[in-house]
């Protein structure tokens, strides 16, 4: 079968042939029609995951859409090594898929079940969300960030602040759910730029906020909770839920007296603080709420054939390889 094949640690995938996969005891195999680029399948794939298969070769891709031979569309992930998403075909474990709703394609499922997982489980798992709470998005201009826009207006928040780089992608987010774009912009060429960003965010929660999901981490993440520290009322809870390190920046000066001295609450989100089953129902839920809550998301198309110069694109629109 052709696949997009992973030879070593940190390498890119090669286009080329690769045996079929033999269902075993407790697996089956899935005819693969769609699957994203993440960035996790792209770091699962190469082995820079925690969660990485460590031998090689391998076929790239953790997660897709496809068929199994009972003529059902299901999402998978995580297929058997060393089988990934981006082949022909692939060797799933039947507890690790999910049934794609007939009012949604292949291309969009693929697409919007990572992300959509990543904003479910942060604000119903960690952060349990209730209705009428502020939530506020760090990192909401990317393509997880908007969908928890979404996801988060449609669970019930009364005010979603949303912050990023890009202003012009902010305004656009209030069309979609958000209530307070907050553009900041941070770096050696912008050396005021975190006591704005402090500022902006005092102003944003002059309310008060109750949920922050943070996408980004790095100097925007540490300049939250300083506001946060200085500005949210003696002992009211903010949870803050960690997402993802689009920025970069893997670690943050965090004094402990910023944790003394307030209500945060400091937690993760992802694969191992959240049980797999849990993750799964969170994508179910994403896809059963995908008409009623209108989620968008921009997608590109690409063959299988081109993976190769596909697989270092852009996260914006979420590419998808069709296969």
């Amino acid at each position: 079968m052709k696949a997009a094949i992973i030879r070593a640690a940190g390498a890119g995938p090669v286009f080329g042939d690769f045996p079929d996969p033999v269902t075993t005891q407790g697996t089956e195999v899935i005819a693969v029609t769609a699957s994203a680029l993440s960035q996790f399948s792209k770091s699962r794939s190469s082995g820079s995951h925690y969660s990485s298969d460590a031998e090689f070769p391998v076929v790239a891709g953790a997660d897709g859409v496809g068929t199994t031979s009972e003529g059902k569309r299901v999402y998978f992930v995580m297929p058997v090594a060393p089988y990934g998403a981006l082949a022909e075909q692939t060797l799933v474990r039947p507890k690790l898929t999910v049934p794609v709703p007939d009012e949604l394609d292949d291309v969009n499922a693929a697409a919007i079940a990572n992300p959509g997982m990543s904003a479910w489980t942060a604000l119903v798992e960690r952060a349990v969300l209730k209705p009428g709470e502020t939530v506020l998005i760090n990192g909401a201009t990317g393509t997880a960030g908007r969908l928890a826009v979404q996801i988060a207006k449609h669970l019930g928040a009364g005010k979603v602040i949303a912050t990023g780089r890009n202003e012009a992608e902010l305004e656009e987010l209030r069309a979609i759910g958000a209530d307070v774009p907050v553009p900041f912009k941070l770096g050696l060429l912008h050396p005021t730029g975190e006591k704005q960003y402090e500022s902006a965010i005092k102003e944003a929660i002059a309310d008060g906020v109750n949920v922050v999901l943070d996408y980004l981490w790095g100097k925007s993440a540490r300049t939250v909770m300083a506001a946060i520290v200085r500005n949210v009322e003696d002992a009211t809870p903010v949870r803050f839920v960690h997402v993802g390190g689009a920025s970069g920046e893997d670690s943050i000066d965090l004094p402990g007296a910023a944790l003394r001295s307030s209500s945060i609450q400091l937690m993760g989100s992802g694969l191992k603080s959240v049980p797999l089953e849990k993750l799964l129902a969170a994508i179910a839920n994403v896809f059963s709420i995908s008409k009623s809550a209108n989620l968008q998301i921009a997608t590109q198309t690409v063959p299988l054939s081109a993976v190769e110069e596909a697989w270092d694109g852009l996260g914006k629109p979420r590419l998808v390889v069709r296969i």
